[in-house]
């Protein structure tokens, strides 16, 4: 294992030491699983529902609830490290941090976000930080199942007998360990530039530029668990949004944030982030690009403009008292004065709705109260306020508002769109037009939640029917009360003899406050509040695969976070999405001009050399300037070829070769194979959501993005864009195969042959 000390060697006193604090540590576990589940349940407990309140419960429900996370994750490596200083002290380092007791603030275990925990990531030989030694810690359970020291102080000749004389040892160790389909967290292995980004500032936009293998993911996770630990009154209360590419995805990443005590997230897709809405369907490539572009924002603008339409050239609207007219300009002005308020289509609706009205009443004054002999209207501002409740109440008054005006969802306004796109051009509305009643795809989301915009939504029914359910409960609260004091005047009149000070329901509170106080509490936490809330503002937004989104999906997600503080984490080389930005300049400066800062990161962890060689050669057959990510690490083991005329026997073939090696396997196919390959491999898992954790899945190059296997078979590459064959051809740790029935595409003709 690298150098690194395990088992039966572990019987020297270190490692005595090692156990003695490792089996304290899970003592005092217990205590603290104990205190956080009783403090969880009192954060649950009916409360005040002000804004202070919730804000309070947030933060508490945040803390218990990642305590408890962690404490069950964190049962192999809750303590992985200690740091030996040259004066002598020492302090281990974990996943949270954990006191002595609750008395006493001295740290047991220090977070390894913590000031303090840093030299356990950055110090070096040449720049030690104060260290003597740095020790990295593995445990199984409570149990230490191995130790490995780095020497930082060349001049202390003192040695424990775990110094191992590779430095990267651990690294390596995690690199070569076999994968198990969810991705775990490295705060035992942080690299130094990983550690600058994990601990940059949070305003602001971050772009964490890198190839496959560089940990970009993994990075941003731990960032966004450092955010939480820095700034958590802010941050648990507004919650962090993480958004993914595709459903595994975000079950392969679901584990790291609990393991490291954060729970305060929500994760979703970009399909995912209109409430209410599932995205099912799929779009062709055409249709995703036209979607997907900054011009679908004019378009839709435009459409709803064309909801507020005049009357050609009159609407006649009965009236108990005679026909009422609504001309063209009489609708003219009503629309004039709507739109100059500035309000979203469904809000100006009222001041359309009053100016129509007004006007509506004062011709039907004219023609009522006018003297048949020239003199001035007879009517009273009496008889005038009548006539204009008459109007306002006419049934048939509205409907031919609801025409020209019409109260719109995002989704009809959408679906009515994609039924008819206009103001776009001819072979862009060909992409994208569909029959109303079409599954929505992930595409449509961005255009709901634009639609959504435009129209605003007029909540003025929700909020007089909570006006009178409120009032309802305060008159029965008044009821119960009214008892109450009936039944104390009762024992007054049986007991006047006596000097009694009895205290009744109405001397504490009031009926107000009794209905206030039994109004049903909102226990679910900042993330489950913001899933269900389309206007929700986070505290900040970490979007993984973001060279993929549209330009359409930028401006939801920047709706989503008004102060722009961002983690966005890519590779523009790896853009397949027809409607990607891509560039980060394209994607970010109309939104936050230049005003943000990238960082790359430069070496592969994943990746073997000798499939990276591979890999890189198919983005230089299109790109001949591609400089690859550099690996660290090489297997010796040379991807193969095997050319056949049965793709679904050879693939078959190929996966019971290969799985008899150990480990995870992946086969990456076009989508048009995979019901051939599923019959050929009825253990594999597969489908929009498969298995990760199973030992054979199935999956098309989309889903594999920012996955890892061990191996990884890629069948028909050809079939494939140069983008989604570099995607999975550098997702396996291990081994390659490519399994084809034609001719290789350029890049890949120094494959190695074998025979089926």
């Amino acid at each position: 294992m690298h150098g690194i000390r395990v088992g039966a060697e572990l019987s020297n006193e270190e490692w005595r030491n090692e156990q003695e604090f490792i089996d304290l540590l899970h003592e005092r576990l217990a205590e603290l699983r104990a205190g956080a589940a009783a403090a969880l349940a009192d954060a649950l407990a009916p409360a005040g529902n002000g804004f202070q309140a919730r804000m309070e419960r947030d933060v508490l429900v945040a803390e218990q609830s990642g305590l408890l996370s962690a404490f069950d994750a964190g049962e192999n490596g809750l303590c992985f490290g200690r740091l030996v200083f040259r004066d002598g002290s020492d302090h281990h380092i974990g996943r949270i941090g954990i006191r002595r007791d609750d008395a006493d603030r001295t740290p047991l275990v220090l977070d390894w976000r913590a000031e303090a925990a840093r030299p356990f990531y950055l110090a070096t030989g040449h720049t030690p930080m104060g260290l003597r030694r740095r020790r990295h810690i593995t445990t199984q359970g409570a149990r230490v199942t191995a130790l490995h020291d780095e020497i930082l102080d060349l001049a202390d000749t003192e040695r424990t007998g775990h110094e191992g004389p590779d430095a990267d040892a651990v690294l390596l160790a995690a690199l070569d360990a076999a994968r198990t389909g969810r991705m775990h967290d490295i705060v035992q292995t942080i690299q130094a530039e990983q550690d600058r980004i994990i601990r940059a500032p949070h305003h602001g936009v971050l772009v964490v530029e890198g190839g496959p293998g560089t940990g970009k993911t993994v990075v941003a996770l731990h960032r966004a668990a450092y955010l939480l630990y820095a700034h958590r009154e802010q941050l648990a209360r507004r919650a962090v949004l993480i958004v993914g590419p595709n459903p595994a995805f975000l079950g392969y990443i679901g584990e790291v944030l609990p393991s490291l005590g954060e729970t305060g997230v929500l994760l979703a897709t970009p399909g995912e982030l209109f409430p209410g809405v599932t995205a099912t369907g799929a779009d062709s490539a055409e249709a995703a690009r036209v979607k997907g572009g900054a011009a679908m924002a004019g378009a839709l603008a435009r459409f709803v403009a064309d909801r507020q339409t005049l009357p050609d050239p009159v609407t006649v609207i009965d009236h108990e008292d005679g026909e009422l007219r609504l001309d063209a300009d009489m609708a003219a002005a009503a629309r004039r004065r709507a739109r100059e308020s500035g309000l979203p289509h469904n809000l100006a609706r009222p001041f359309f709705a009053f100016h129509v009205i007004d006007a509506l009443t004062a011709q039907l004054a004219d023609r009522l109260g006018a003297d048949p002999y020239g003199g001035p209207n007879f009517l009273g501002p009496d008889d005038l306020a009548q006539l204009g409740k008459g109007v306002a109440v006419s049934r048939e008054v509205h409907a031919a508002i609801d025409e020209l005006w019409p109260a719109l969802t995002p989704e009809q306004l959408v679906a009515d769109f994609l039924a008819d796109p206009v103001h776009l051009p001819d072979a862009d509305a060909r992409a994208i037009r569909r029959p109303a009643g079409g599954d929505w795809t992930p595409a449509d989301v961005p255009l709901l939640d634009e639609a959504a915009e435009l129209l605003g939504e007029d909540d003025s029914a929700a909020r007089a029917a909570a006006e009178a359910e409120r009032q309802r409960r305060i008159a029965y609260a008044q009821g119960v009360l009214d008892l109450s004091y009936g039944s104390r005047t009762q024992e007054f009149e049986d007991r006047e003899d006596e000097d009694s000070e009895v205290l009744a329901a109405h001397d504490l509170v009031d009926a107000e406050r009794l209905a206030d106080r039994h109004e049903e509490a909102d226990h679910r936490s900042a993330a489950e509040r913001a899933a269900a809330d389309r206007t929700w503002a986070f505290g900040h937004i970490i979007v993984d695969e973001a060279q993929e989104l549209s330009a359409m999906a930028w401006r939801l997600l920047m709706r989503r976070c008004p102060t722009r503080s961002m983690t966005l984490v890519g590779d523009p080389a790896q853009t397949a999405e027809p409607g990607g930005c891509g560039s980060w300049e394209t994607a970010l400066s109309p939104y936050v001009g230049d005003r943000w800062e990238h960082v790359r990161l430069g070496v592969n962890y994943r990746t073997p050399a000798e499939v990276m060689e591979i890999a890189a050669a198919v983005i230089r057959a299109r790109d001949a300037s591609f400089v690859p990510p550099r690996s660290v690490r090489s297997t010796g083991v040379r991807p193969w070829a095997q050319r056949t005329g049965d793709l679904p026997g050879a693939v078959a073939a190929a996966v019971a070769r290969v799985s008899g090696t150990g480990g995870r396997l992946a086969v990456i196919a076009p989508r048009a194979h995979h019901r051939a390959l599923a019959a050929a491999l009825p253990a594999a898992s597969a489908g929009p959501a498969p298995d990760l954790t199973a030992p054979v899945v199935l999956l098309d190059p989309r889903q594999a993005k920012g996955l890892e296997f061990d191996h990884v078979i890629v069948a028909e590459p050809a079939q494939f864009g140069a983008s989604d064959l570099y995607v999975a051809l550098t997702r396996p740790t291990q081994g390659l195969g490519v399994v084809h029935t034609g001719a290789l595409p350029a890049g890949l003709e120094s494959l190695r042959a074998v025979a089926a």
